[in-house]
């Protein structure tokens, strides 16, 4: 079906991409996977290539563009090459919405010329051992000083994206105890300076997918942070972290539809080119069904896709919309990659070829920014359940 959700800007940015990672990525692509992240001036070269502030307003050095389909853009085109561009995406489609909405203009004049040239990356923590999806469960301190200068931080987050080479990391921690009505209420956000004493980078956690993109332990020992690096209002948090979500899996849901349709393109190639008995695996009837199928689920999942970018952009994007596309296009997707991996045979289990790597890497769309399990209780509470 023909898309019509991309005008001419959106493709001549596609084609600066493509560009891009043919000549600056793919060739390195492998060095950094070994490495667990890319080089730090990998980042640097982002910003003046203009995508990671794309978004960003133009008085403060970004693109001014209002539209996220430029970040799908990225999605689409990082798939189909199969490499990665580290922590962009939580960089550029997580933290770039809190920023803009609850930060200060003194903290926006401080923070987002350097957000846009890469010359400060962000990351967001939020997930703690024993927390997972249960963000009211955050037991990080934050404790304002006598003088009320400054926060004490202590405690640790995991499964923190970026965290290794964050510069500036938006904490989520508890500025006041949970109340018997409300056990989302306490929760502040602070924006932690990576070079504080008392902040540190434990362990880089090993993962079975996303090899290019660190994920790290940190933790938090009497950390001091300036109550003018504290984003919003104090106890606001849990409210921030909720309408910032949407934006989240809908990130989640876009790069799984680009995910889905690298596989298949990678299957249809693959099956082409690969005998067995004499023949080409795709003369086979199977073969031939089993790439239908994943062809029809591919376009279903764009359907869905390319509708959540347009109401997106009109600012109509609902929590339940959200999490019906995170639900349904990283469900379909895994589906869809399992097959055209099962299409390469023993060569889909081999990390050299892209099938593999789209394998391992997309299963944990169905995990992180909500299990599908908490995307079918928002559903259902929307439907007065």
């Amino acid at each position: 079906m023909q898309r019509t959700v991309f005008n001419e800007d959106h493709e001549a940015f596609r084609k600066l991409v493509r560009d891009f990672i043919a000549k600056e990525v793919a060739p390195v692509h492998h060095d950094w996977e070994v490495e667990g992240h890319p080089p730090r001036d990998f980042y640097r070269r982002l910003g003046e290539l203009g995508v990671l502030g794309i978004q960003v307003p133009e008085e403060f050095g970004g693109g001014g563009e209002k539209s996220i389909k430029f970040n799908a853009v990225v999605a689409e085109e990082t798939a189909a090459a199969g490499v990665s561009f580290g922590s962009y995406s939580v960089h550029s489609n997580l933290i770039l919405p809190y920023l803009l909405e609850y930060a200060s203009e003194e903290q926006k004049q401080r923070w987002l010329p350097g957000f846009a040239s890469g010359e400060l990356m962000f990351a967001i923590a939020m997930t703690e051992p024993g927390t997972g999806s249960d963000l009211a469960n955050i037991s990080t301190t934050a404790k304002l000083s006598a003088d009320g200068s400054h926060y004490v931080v202590n405690g640790a987050k995991t499964f923190i994206t970026g965290g290794a080479l964050a510069d500036r990391i938006l904490v989520v921690c508890r500025t006041a105890p949970a109340t018997p009505e409300d056990r989302r209420a306490g929760l502040s956000i602070l924006v932690v300076d990576t070079t504080s004493e008392g902040f540190a980078v434990g362990r880089k956690i090993e993962k079975i997918g996303l090899k290019a993109s660190d994920t790290a332990e940190l933790s938090f020992t009497d950390v001091k942070v300036p109550v003018t690096d504290r984003l919003g209002e104090e106890g606001s948090g849990f409210s921030y972290l909720t309408h910032n979500l949407a934006q989240e899996r809908l990130t989640i849901a876009f790069g799984a539809s680009a995910s889905s349709a690298a596989a298949l393109s990678h299957a249809i190639a693959y099956v082409k080119d690969r005998k067995v008995f004499g023949k080409p695996v795709a003369s086979f009837q199977n073969t031939k069904f089993v790439l239908a199928e994943c062809a029809t689920e591919v376009e279903a999942i764009r359907l869905m896709v390319d509708r959540a970018l347009d109401l997106h952009d009109a600012g109509e994007l609902t929590v339940a919309d959200a999490a019906k596309a995170k639900l349904f296009c990283t469900e379909a997707a895994g589906r869809v990659i399992d097959k055209c991996l099962q299409l390469h045979g023993g060569y889909g289990y081999i990390t050299e070829y892209p099938i593999a790597r789209l394998y391992a890497d997309t299963r944990v769309t169905r995990i992180y920014g909500g299990t599908s399990e908490v995307m079918k209780t928002i559903i259902a509470k929307d439907l007065g359940l």
